[in-house]
């Protein structure tokens, strides 16, 4: 099985990506990694991740494309910056005192002002860590303080409220508005990084679940819209009995022709995000690059989520859980409940998507995010073609080749202030590339 990000990442191919996953310890002195931030009016900016190796006094390393070489001499780092091309870029005098460094970049006659800290969470044995929640987000922000600090290869637990901000014993516990648990701080993750948040496990946790019984008028034409209004037989608001032992839900109160009806329960998570970054919040309803209220139905047990990160730490939300949702959540709620669910996450390192993806057994799948279904076609349909090319060493016409015989497409989401459009392409087709 391969991922973009094997590749990406120069690690192989023939196993998993979270497999080959591996931390190791942070040494001693200037060696390690740490991120690096250039420092204006009190603020940081444009974040990055800094590999050092020290011997003796000789330090070498990494900075983005940029290779580092230079002297340490106490507390006193002097290293020389120099592009691929082998033109020097600039001279970092860095100062090495307590958790913080300080100091500067010298290019030419422009100095400019950086803080420098080690990456936490390296070399750590990965833990499962329980986390009850007690209080409830309501924006996909950064200005959060983390509800619990995760690192690399750790499992959670937790659980999380229904849309409407009801817990598994019918208590409201929040506002309605797709109340999410967290955010969880992921050590060692930082801009540019990606987040893999795998998830293990999504658990019913509870015998009801709501929803609506009218379609989106996104969805119909104006005709059909205004005909359906003046249908009063059914509720607007409908309750679904839930049976966690037979895996169906039916109605609790259904009408003459829809008293056989059922539905197999397939649960999902219908939010699953990180912090937006540049200190943007956005409510919960809302979705993005940074996820959010994807509404994908295929966010399942055994699907690994990719978002990229545009804050330290990442921030991870998570929540709205559905027990099943047809495809672009048509009724504007799918059938809203409660879970337990379970999830491990991983830092790919300096690798970044320009919007969220996802992989399964089966399908590699990108998703475009926009305000028309037009623009989220094409915006699906370019990540998922960059994503092959990269993974698989393809030109644009042999990516056109595969691409135009065995792509897929979702409507994901239509009911939101965006458009979700999953492309995605069948695992099995990939294995028939040439390396």
């Amino acid at each position: 099985m391969r991922s973009l990000l094997l590749v990406c990442l120069l690690i192989g191919s023939g196993s998993s990506l979270l497999a080959q996953k591996q931390t190791v310890p942070q040494p001693s002195g200037a060696s390690g990694e740490c991120v690096l931030y250039v420092t204006s009016a009190g603020e940081q900016f444009d974040a990055a991740r800094v590999a050092l190796k020290q011997d003796g006094q000789a330090v070498t390393g990494t900075l983005k494309e940029l290779k580092l070489a230079g002297t340490i001499a106490g507390n006193a780092l002097e290293l020389s910056a120099v592009r691929p091309d082998g033109n020097e870029f600039g001279k970092f005098h860095i100062r090495m005192t307590g958790a913080e460094w300080t100091g500067t970049i010298e290019r030419g006659k422009v100095e400019t002002t950086l803080t420098m800290h080690r990456i936490g969470g390296l070399g750590t044995a990965p833990q499962t860590l329980p986390f009850v929640p007690t209080a409830y987000s309501r924006l996909f922000t950064g200005t959060l303080p983390p509800v619990l600090r995760i690192n690399p290869g750790d499992t959670v637990r937790t659980t999380t409220i229904d849309s409407g901000g009801i817990d598994e014993n019918g208590v409201p516990r929040a506002l309605s508005g797709n109340p999410q648990t967290g955010p969880f701080y992921v050590e060692g993750a930082v801009p540019g990084d990606t987040l893999a948040v795998e998830i293990k496990r999504i658990h019913l946790n509870r015998s009801s679940a709501s929803s609506t019984s009218n379609l989106a008028p996104v969805a119909l034409t104006p005709e059909c819209y205004r005909d359906a209004e003046g249908d009063d037989v059914v509720s607007a608001a409908w309750t679904l009995d839930l049976d966690l032992d037979h895996g169906t839900a039916s109605l609790a109160k259904p009408t003459e022709r829809l008293k056989n009806f059922r539905i197999a329960l397939k649960p999902m998570l219908g939010c699953l995000a990180v912090a937006p970054g540049n200190n943007a919040s956005f409510r919960t309803r809302w979705q993005g690059p940074w996820g959010g209220n994807i509404d994908y139905r295929g966010i399942r047990e055994g699907t690994t989520v990719y978002l990229p990160v545009a804050q330290e730490g990442a921030l991870l939300y998570l929540g709205d859980a559905h027990a099943e949702q047809g495809d672009g959540e048509l009724n504007g709620d799918a059938l809203e409940t409660s879970a337990e669910v379970e999830f491990a996450v991983h830092v790919l390192p300096g690798v970044s998507t320009s919007g969220p993806r996802a992989e399964n057994g089966e399908y590699l799948m990108s998703m475009g995010i926009a305000g028309s279904l037009d623009a989220a076609v094409k915006q699906a349909t370019t990540q998922l073609a960059e994503w092959i090319e990269k993974d698989y060493k393809l030109t644009p016409h042999e990516a056109a080749i595969v691409l135009g015989t065995s792509i897929q497409y979702e409507i994901a989401e239509l009911v939101n202030p965006q458009v979700n459009v999953i492309a995605k392409i069948r695992k099995d087709v990939l294995t028939q590339l040439s390396q």
